[in-house]
């Protein structure tokens, strides 16, 4: 089955990520502008949902139905509250030395069943805003948590990225899934989430190749859909494949690919019964596949 994608928002003329569908309406990120734009599909039209997020990329809702997002230029996640505030999360490691205990500038998130965040910290991007804090020397998946004593704590999660792209969670929590764009070609991971909340040893479910010109674009953003199924946003009108739509089976299996005029950035399903397929992409577009045959799952 074919789908048809066509370009309801944009073009921005830089990339949009952090697509999320809010139940009525659709939200992304557009970095450069520092802004959180909404798309309604009742009328049409799109406006400035948040203005001055520092260069939010990622979005993401708690079960609860809170909106986190991945602050970029602040180094940080944090929660937008309904009132217009914005609550900044934890941001440094406890019990670490000053030099070691900071991350990166996150970029994509995911959260659990439980209220648990999980982000990708991957290398710096552009210039951090506020004082200038060390980084430092790993690029990894981390993770927010709230103890008993709900206060939110930082722990890093993966110990064997290089740089971590889009995170997703299986339907049934036990399962992570992580696109790694090392230098020797990109992958999309599955690591087991153990009983503890430990990551177990991965399995490589797709490695994307390339040529002689070098390795292909491996996956940015992706999300779940109801069956298990990761859809994923990949590749590029420059070599490969193209730039394209991937399904996976939960091992790894691709079962569809689907073309996307402009190189996908993330996806997300959307619409009254998620069964349409909202895709942001580089050149700040946004755009959406009905009827797609695939329906996400609801939180």
């Amino acid at each position: 089955m074919d789908w048809r994608f066509e370009r309801v928002a944009g073009p921005l003329g830089s990339a949009a990520m952090g697509v999320v569908w809010d139940g009525s309406g659709v939200l992304f990120t557009h970095p450069e502008s520092h802004r959180i734009l909404r798309y309604d599909p009742q009328d049409g039209k799109v406006g400035d949902f948040r203005k001055w997020t520092n260069g939010a990329a990622g979005l993401a809702f708690a079960p609860n139905g809170e909106l986190f997002g991945a602050q970029q230029l602040s180094r940080r996640i944090v929660r937008y509250n309904s009132e217009g505030s914005t609550m900044p999360m934890a941001y440094r490691f406890v019990g670490l030395p000053y030099h070691s205990s900071f991350h990166n500038m996150p970029k994509h998130l995911a959260i659990d069943a439980v209220g648990r965040i999980w982000f990708s910290d991957p290398a710096p991007r552009g210039v951090a805003s506020g004082p200038p804090l060390p980084f430092p020397d790993h690029c990894s998946v981390l993770r927010l948590e709230q103890p008993p004593d709900r206060s939110w704590v930082l722990k890093r999660m993966t110990y064997d990225t290089t740089a971590p792209a889009g995170v997703a969670l299986s339907g049934d929590g036990k399962t992570l899934y992580v696109a790694e764009d090392a230098a020797n070609g990109a992958t999309l991971r599955a690591y087991p989430i153990d009983a503890d909340g430990s990551l177990g040893e991965y399995d490589v479910l797709h490695h994307f190749g390339g040529n002689r010109h070098g390795k292909f674009r491996g996956i940015d953003g992706m999300t779940v859909d109801a069956e298990g199924n990761i859809v994923a946003a990949a590749g590029s009108t420059a070599a490969g494949p193209g730039a394209l739509i991937y399904v996976f089976t939960p091992r790894g299996r691709v079962i569809e690919t689907h073309p996307v005029p402009v190189e996908p950035t993330n996806c997300a399903f959307g619409d009254a019964d998620l069964t349409s397929l909202y895709v942001t992409t580089i050149d700040g577009s946004l755009y959406r596949a009905r009827d797609t045959g695939r329906r996400g799952k609801r939180t």
